[in-house]
C-alpha cells in the first residue's frame, strides 16, 4: 500500500475526529479517569494514566480538564464506575473493526453498538475474530509542511518519543497507543462511504472510547461532514 493511501486513511479519521473535539475531550475525560482508578493518580506510577495524559496533551486538552479528570478517577471529585469493553466485528467490504468501550452501563452499551452494525451492513463477530489482525502500537501524527521528518525521527518508546517532542515545542495534530492494522482492506468509493458512515455512527456514541479499523480508503475519497 502507498505512503499517500495510508496518511489518507489515517487523515480522513483524524480529520472527523477533530472535528468532534468535544467528544473528544469526554473519551479522554473516561480513559484518565478509570486509569486513575485503577492505578492511582500519580502519572509517574500509573503508566496508563501517564499514556492517557499524553494523549490528552497531544490534543491540546486544557490542563484543568486533566487535572479534574484525574480527581474523578481517584474519588477526590466524585465520579462514575466505567467498566472496559472490546467488540469485534465487521464492516462492509469485509473491514475488520475493534470497538473499545468504557461504560457505566453493559447493557445499554452492548445494544447500541449491536445496533450500529447492524443498521450499518456490518456484523458483530465473536471475541478474537478480529483482533489477531491488530497490534497495539505507539502512534503520533505531525503535520508534514509544520515539522521536520529528520528532527521527529531523532527521538525513539512513545512516551518517552511524546514527551521529547513536546518539549522541542512540536505541536501535534493526535497522539495515541492504540491497536493499529496489520494490513489494511481496500475498499472502493461507495464501499468508503458505507464504512466511514458506520465509523461516524460508533464514534459519536457516548459509551465508544476507541474505534479501531482496516480500511484503506481510495485516495480519492472525501467523507461527508
Amino acid at each position: 500500500m502507498s505512503g499517500h493511501s495510508k496518511w489518507a486513511t489515517i487523515k480522513h479519521a483524524k480529520g472527523i475526529a477533530d472535528a468532534k473535539r468535544g467528544k473528544l475531550f469526554t473519551k479522554f475525560i473516561k480513559e484518565i479517569s478509570i486509569a486513575a482508578r485503577m492505578g492511582g493518580g500519580d502519572p509517574d506510577s500509573n503508566p496508563r494514566l501517564r499514556t492517557a495524559i499524553l494523549k490528552a496533551r497531544a490534543s491540546n486538552m486544557p490542563k484543568d480538564n486533566i487535572e479534574r479528570a484525574i480527581k474523578k478517577g481517584t474519588g477526590e471529585d466524585g465520579g462514575s464506575n466505567y467498566e472496559e469493553m472490546v467488540y469485534e466485528g465487521y464492516a462492509p467490504g469485509g473491514v475488520a473493526v475493534l470497538v473499545e468501550v468504557l461504560t457505566d452501563n453493559k447493557n445499554r452499551a452492548a445494544a447500541d453498538v449491536r445496533n450500529i452494525f447492524n443498521k450499518n451492513g456490518g456484523n458483530l463477530g465473536t471475541t478474537g475474530s478480529v483482533s489477531r489482525m491488530f497490534s497495539r502500537k505507539g502512534t503520533i501524527t505531525y503535520d508534514a509542511e509544520k515539522v521536520s521528518e529528520d528532527e521527529v525521527m531523532e527521538v525513539e518508546a512513545f512516551a518517552g518519543v511524546m514527551e521529547a517532542l513536546q518539549a522541542k515545542g512540536f505541536e501535534s495534530l493526535s497522539g495515541e497507543v492504540g491497536m493499529v492494522p496489520e494490513a489494511y482492506q481496500p475498499v472502493d468509493k461507495d464501499t468508503a462511504a458505507k464504512v466511514q458512515k458506520m465509523i461516524d455512527k460508533l464514534e459519536d456514541n457516548d459509551d465508544v472510547q476507541n474505534v479501531y479499523t482496516t480500511v484503506e480508503y481510495p485516495e480519492d475519497f472525501v467523507p461527508e461532514e
